[in-house]
């Protein structure tokens, strides 16, 4: 389980407050890659509700939910996201670190320190920063960004999914099941999905 040790050390180093930084999205086939940036207040925050944070992964969705409101209003929140188009450009690499400065640079309080999930640090983050491989089991702050993140890019899936349906988005969440791929062949792309991706790229040229 997630705790507050990594964020420890750069406030021991006068570094505070520390933001936790994670993305949602990196691999689907369509939609936008989302990150969140999360800053905690663990002396004033309720234990209880601590000890529920965890790699957005491994809770349900209506517990990533429940816990996405509860960090709404309890805790310092950043969202920034890259668009398809962007994905496109740019690379998904270079549009996940996009987000993630994005993510930073909305957060209504500034952070000293950054702990970010993985093991690339994003270019020009605007404050010192570590990387934490599987960050989102090891660091409190990370977990909070990684539900954030999921939480909202889940709920742009189900816009997108009313946009465009019969590709099972609110389901698949654009990933490349089997049930996306066969829509993918039968209907085509849209303007949702990435066609930088191979399986998107590969559509275009079915003629239907």
């Amino acid at each position: 389980m997630p705790d507050y040790r990594l964020e420890e050390v750069w406030i021991e180093r006068g570094l505070s407050p520390v933001a936790g930084v994670d993305e949602a999205g990196r691999g689907p086939l369509a939609g936008p890659v989302v990150a969140a940036a999360v800053i905690l207040d663990i002396a004033v925050l309720d234990p209880r509700l601590l000890a529920q944070l965890n790699d957005s992964k491994k809770l349900s969705p209506s517990k990533r939910e429940s816990l996405n409101q509860f960090l709404q209003g309890n805790a310092c929140v950043g969202v920034g996201q890259a668009s398809v188009e962007e994905i496109d450009r740019i690379n998904i690499l270079q549009a996940t670190f996009l987000a993630m400065r994005r993510a930073v640079a909305s957060l209504p309080c500034r952070p000293a320190a950054l702990l970010i999930d993985g093991n690339r640090l994003p270019p020009e983050m605007g404050s010192p920063a570590d990387t934490v491989v599987k960050g989102d089991s090891r660091s409190l702050s990370i977990a909070a960004a990684s539900i954030v993140a999921k939480v909202t890019r889940d709920l742009e899936m189900d816009r997108l999914a009313e946009q465009f349906p019969g590709y099972g988005w609110e389901r698949n969440r654009g990933y490349g099941t089997a049930d996306h791929l066969a829509a993918l062949k039968s209907k085509g792309a849209t303007l949702a999905h990435r066609r930088s991706f191979r399986p998107v790229f590969e559509s275009l040229s079915i003629t239907h």
